[in-house]
């Protein structure tokens, strides 16, 4: 990850990895304009990208850079922001940012005063949860364990010992835990101090597990 002086390019950050689906516009540090929908449904794509430019006053040949939130998360809702970007960057040239959603969730417990050490998490199904350890201060956020999958008992054994456990829909699994969701804003302003950009062909969502296809037997008789 790297870290620069405050971006003045127009930003528009796409963030569909979870149940509140969220978009926003920023430049030089500062948020012009944002949109949000809740709910399982598909994603509003291209209506929330709408109203966000209309109400920023931005065209669409403006936004010189599109940072995508990978995740994990919602497998289909992050791939629809890809392809948004992919596209966008075909179209326009635009540059690309992928930035991860555990370091958005931390720098927004950051915004809300969520200090000391705190752990993102997020459901990974089959049981299972993403962990990223955070050391959240006034002055920054510093990563302590990198993202991976847990047991719910590991998890829980954070919040026991004290830690702040955070995440889309934690409470739901963990009592301790505070809702907090990834948002487009949390997004568009970590691009803004961002420079590593990437192709569209190689942005990937975060996905820890490792992909097994497993080939069916031929049931054909010789």
């Amino acid at each position: 990850m790297k870290q620069n002086e405050e971006s003045s390019m127009t930003i528009l950050a796409l963030e569909f990895s979870s149940s509140q689906r969220s978009v926003a516009l920023a430049r030089d540090g500062v948020v012009l304009a944002e949109a949000a929908e809740t709910g399982e449904r598909g994603v509003n794509a291209f209506g929330l990208v709408e109203k966000v430019l209309a109400a920023a006053k931005i065209g669409r040949d403006e936004v010189e850079v599109l940072a995508v939130g990978l995740g994990p998360g919602s497998y289909a809702g992050i791939r629809v922001a890809l392809a948004i970007a992919q596209g966008w960057q075909l179209a326009c040239g635009v540059k690309l940012l992928g930035i991860g959603s555990a370091e958005s969730l931390a720098a927004q417990a950051r915004a809300e005063r969520i200090y000391g050490c705190v752990n993102v998490v997020i459901d990974a199904q089959r049981g299972e949860y993403y962990l990223a350890t955070y050391e959240v201060a006034a002055d920054g956020v510093n990563e302590i364990a990198p993202l991976r999958i847990v047991t719910a008992a590991e998890a829980e054994s954070h919040a026991a010992s004290g830690e702040s456990l955070i995440g889309p829909d934690a409470t739901r699994r963990f009592a301790a835990a505070k809702d907090i969701f990834p948002s487009a804003k949390a997004l568009a302003l970590l691009a803004g101090r961002r420079d590593d950009f990437t192709a569209g062909e190689k942005l990937e969502p975060v996905y820890l597990r490792a992909t097994n296809f497993v080939k069916i037997a031929d049931q054909r008789k010789s």
